[in-house]
């Protein structure tokens, strides 16, 4: 299936009814914003979206990224020309600030537009996606010479970014990494190494591509402490940025995926001669503290193609269930499309209202990061990015899980079809597939929550976050709204008494055991998802009952889906809750 329909609508109310236009139009940088320059923005991204974007969604993953004999990438046919267009259209920097190229648009409506590039042809926007993974950590760690040099030019599309992290002994331990960085007498490095599963590490779609590696110098401290970051560029370039010799970096192979065939998911070899010329980021050590500037960028990215998925899904089951005859209307009698029948409907809804739930939860987190980047006082700021940083786990590891689980249900409403490469159903499960893994496992990001995020400071962030949900729960009961409203909010309220006595279990069972961590994280994230989520829905539901404006067609569907989630979703995470609490002991195999 070719045709995508950007969600616009979806997104739009989002940011204007939900989250609030104005969260992030009062800072500095935005005031410009306007609710029209939004509109129109959207409008755009959706057309190259469904117009060039989706048409080669299907054709790339059958034809694939190739390694040709004389060790250079092709992407598939229409590649180039689309990341031309892309280029032209200044979509890459559109967060990026004005003085490096950007548009200066806010982080939130880049991640709006960013989800309709990976719903459209998630492989495509992988390259996009770790490009500004790239300049993220280059304008936040880089020298003033290294961002004149790469800024404008990863900005602008000209050249693009890569994230070497991975190596065949290291895995998701960091500590293992081996490659090496040795100083040499002009001040760069000799970079020698393998890396792995590197997304776009190369292809001929841009005359450069900048690698962004993690390296060790001999004389570094074993563990993470030793690791640095250096920029290796594919062609060395000069002062001026004129392209110069290669340097000795090699796409040794092309790994052969179970999805996301149009990606070139590389193995780089650095150094097979004299070392790649690497370029030291910021101080010896610190490395993997500026790669996490990059990781938590491609994070919440990541989450957003677990939403982006969910969508693509949505829509083609949706169009098969209301074409599909089989079955007859238990009130006509008459021969029916399987849309009609109630299990599938379930299926459908489901899909629906996760998709809803997990797209309002990655756009609030991306709202969090303007406030974090952009808020005037010190204070303000920490806060934000505290915030920012509880959701990005809960964003990457629930939203993904959720897009391999709508993507399997679009394979269910399909029937055998479904199962039939053909339809196109298929594709979408199988690209969905890598999202809970890489930039982090999902188990890793229920870690991360669990640990760094909720037990270092003793909950003190998401309790916050908490009460601030309370507050709204209580607006919620005492509004004069439609009864439902009453109703779901004391729903949303019980859920939020859950997870607060989840946190008690998990803070008391942590203390007493370190290793229980590793036993309640999963559950523990997926509870938090669905009831912080549970509170954006909330706001939904009250924003289509009091706001009449919106088109009642728009209305009755999201209420449906509100409705939806409240009854057959949220009631999950008491499941959660009583995982959490019966699980008393950290051996669990």
């Amino acid at each position: 299936m070719s045709d995508f329909s950007p969600p616009i609508s979806d997104i739009r109310f989002l940011i204007h009814d939900v989250i609030g236009l104005d969260t992030v139009t009062h800072l500095p940088p935005f005031g410009e914003t306007s609710p029209d320059l939004v509109d129109a923005i959207l409008e755009e991204a959706g057309k190259f979206a469904s117009s060039v974007l989706a048409p080669l969604n299907r054709a790339g993953d059958q034809e694939g990224a190739r390694l040709l004999e004389d060790g250079t990438v092709r992407t598939p046919n229409g590649w180039k020309e689309a990341y031309a267009q892309f280029c032209e259209g200044g979509w890459q920097g559109i967060s990026a600030p004005e003085n490096e190229g950007g548009m200066g648009l806010p982080i939130l409506l880049g991640a709006a537009v960013a989800e309709m590039w990976q719903a459209s042809n998630m492989a495509f926007a992988l390259c996009p996606m770790l490009t500004a993974g790239a300049i993220e950590a280059l304008s936040a760690h880089g020298t003033p010479a290294q961002r004149e040099l790469y800024l404008s030019r990863l900005v602008s599309g000209e050249w693009t970014g890569t994230m070497n992290l991975t190596e065949p002994q290291a895995g998701s331990d960091l500590s293992k990494v081996r490659s090496t960085a040795i100083r040499q007498d002009d001040g760069t490095y000799a970079i020698s190494g393998q890396k792995i599963f590197i997304t776009y590490g190369d292809h001929e779609m841009t005359d450069n591509i900048v690698h962004l590696v993690l390296a060790r110098t001999p004389d570094a401290p074993a563990g993470v402490k030793g690791i640095s970051l250096f920029i290796v560029p594919k062609y060395l370039v000069s002062d001026s940025g004129d392209i110069g010799a290669r340097n000795d970096v090699t796409c040794v192979s092309l790994e052969h995926k179970l999805g996301i065939h149009a990606s070139p998911t590389a193995v780089l070899q650095f150094g097979d001669k004299d070392g790649a010329t690497g370029h030291l980021v910021g101080e010896e050590g610190k490395g993997l503290a500026y790669m996490f500037t990059m990781m938590n960028n491609a994070r919440l990215a990541v989450g957003q193609q677990g939403v982006a998925i969910s969508e693509r899904a949505y829509q083609q089951a949706l169009e098969y269930a209301a074409t599909r005859k089989q079955g007859r209307d238990s009130k006509t009698g008459e021969e029916a499309p399987i849309a009609v029948h109630g299990d599938v409907q379930r299926m459908l809804m489901r899909m629906r209202s996760s998709t809803d739930a997990a797209r309002a939860l990655s756009l609030y987190g991306a709202s969090q990061l303007d406030l974090a980047h952009h808020l005037s006082d010190e204070d303000s700021r920490a806060t934000a990015q505290a915030r920012a940083d509880l959701l990005i786990p809960l964003i990457k590891g629930w939203a993904t899980d959720l897009g391999v689980d709508n993507a399997s249900l679009g394979i269910q409403v399909h029937g055998g079809m479904g199962f039939i490469e053909e339809t196109g159903a298929a594709q979408h499960l199988r690209d969905a597939r890598i999202a809970p893994i890489y930039e982090g496992t999902n188990g890793i990001q229920a870690l991360d929550f669990i640990g760094r995020k909720v037990l270092r400071d003793q909950a003190g962030t998401l309790n916050l976050l908490i009460d601030e949900i309370t507050a709204s729960i209580e607006d919620a009961r005492n509004s004069v709204a439609a009864t439902n409203l009453k109703h779901v909010s004391g729903q949303l309220g019980n859920a939020i008494a859950g997870l607060k006595q989840s946190t008690a279990t998990v803070l008391d069972r942590c203390a007493a055991d370190g290793d229980m961590a590793q036993a309640l994280a999963t559950p523990y994230l997926r509870q938090a998802a669905l009831c912080i989520s549970g509170w954006l829905m909330l706001q939904s539901l009250q924003a289509v009952t009091t706001n009449t404006e919106l088109p009642d067609d728009f209305r009755t569907a999201k209420s449906k889906s509100c409705d939806f989630f409240f009854a057959q979703l949220l009631p999950e995470a008491a499941f959660m809750a009583t995982q959490i609490e019966n699980c008393k002991n950290a051996t669990l195999h």
